[in-house]
């Protein structure tokens, strides 16, 4: 194997591109560990409260910031990404406008992207490995404190919106990111220049108005929080503008002009299971527990648990347009183990009875 001395780093990088290309990845590209102002933005967010129970944002202090503290000797960052919404998947803006349906985050509908991009990764670092020889490095998929998008930013795959979703010129948004930690000096790619102008269309469709100015989002508002990552009860204020999203939301993706550019995934494994793009509220709110971790496994739906999932679709539910089938399942539940499920359904059934 080759001496540090003797690798030519910049041939190196063009092969790790390549290499990612090869593996599936849709684009990839290297960026340095100098995150100063993006840090700043973090604590200040992070003061601001916006970052609601999700406590380990501020757990983690600089590590999420300074990548040298996460993983020791770390120089260069990979950063990765993949499409994620495979042909023939049902039109968001269909399922959203159909009351009787539930709506699942598109990202969210196969299989869960952090195994399958996480392998493909320690791909990529065993071809480097083969090339030059063993080398430090840390395979991460949003399971780390990681500043991701500014890391994608940086590394040249896009910029960060005013929804702060990544954005890419070619691809628009719809893609799933991932990095390689490295102690390899490669060369860094150009950091990618913002796009949105004076565009705010994400600002104003956002159902809950979590999108608090341009760039800035109170997660505490955000319906992908408050149907993943809060536990209990969500707001009442804040349930009636769910509609029927029960698994994350995509709105401010889904009226984003640049996703025209949108690109079709290729990996299998992330088209639609048991027909999630299109599901009726009903059904899905009819599942067992067992059913529900049957036929959740090896997806990222099982973030929210089954209480969770139950509170969600009650949501949905006191949402639809009224009509026997769904009072029957409201009812059918109102005695529900759990408490937080047994608020979600009276709520839902009051909904109802004024209507």
């Amino acid at each position: 194997m080759p001496a540090a001395t003797d690798i030519d780093y910049a041939a190196l990088a063009r092969d790790i591109k390549r290499w990612a290309l090869e593996l599936g990845f849709a684009d990839a590209g290297i960026a340095g560990t100098d995150l100063g102002h993006d840090e700043a933005y973090l604590q200040r967010w992070l003061a601001d409260g916006h970052h609601g129970e999700m406590d380990y944002m501020a757990r983690h202090g600089t590590r999420r910031s300074r990548p040298a503290e996460l993983e020791s000797g770390t120089l260069r960052v990979v950063s990765v990404r993949m499409d994620y919404i495979p042909p023939g998947t049902a039109n968001a803006w269909d399922v959203i406008n159909d009351g009787d349906k539930a709506y699942i985050a598109r990202y969210a509908l196969g299989r869960d992207y952090h195994k399958v991009m996480r392998n493909r990764l320690q791909k990529l670092a065993s071809m480097i490995t083969g090339r030059i020889g063993d080398f430090a490095y840390r395979a991460y998929v949003d399971s780390a404190p990681v500043l991701e998008k500014a890391l994608a930013r940086n590394a040249g795959l896009g910029w960060i919106g005013k929804h702060t979703v990544v954005i890419n010129k070619r691809a628009g948004s719809y893609f799933f990111l991932g990095e390689l930690y490295t102690n390899l000096p490669l060369p860094v790619d150009e950091p990618a220049t913002a796009h949105c102008g004076s565009c705010r269309r994400c600002i104003d469709i956002c159902p809950t108005q979590a999108i608090v100015a341009p760039y800035q989002l109170d997660a505490r508002k955000c319906i992908s929080y408050l149907t993943i990552e809060l536990k209990g009860s969500i707001p009442e204020a804040l349930r009636a503008p769910m509609g029927n999203r029960v698994f994350g939301c995509d709105d401010c993706q889904l009226i984003c002009p640049w996703n025209k550019f949108a690109q079709e995934a290729t990996e299998p494994d992330f088209a639609p299971r048991h027909s999630l793009d299109r599901p009726k509220l009903v059904e899905l709110f009819a599942w067992s527990e067992a059913e529900f971790l049957a036929r959740t496994e090896g997806m990222a739906i099982r973030r929210t648990g089954y209480e969770g999932w139950l509170r969600n679709l009650a949501v949905g539910l006191g949402n639809a347009p009224t009509s026997a089938e769904v009072v029957d399942a409201l009812r059918a539940r109102a005695d529900d183990a759990s408490g937080v499920v047994r608020e979600h359904v009276a709520w839902a059934l009051r909904r109802h009875a004024g209507a």
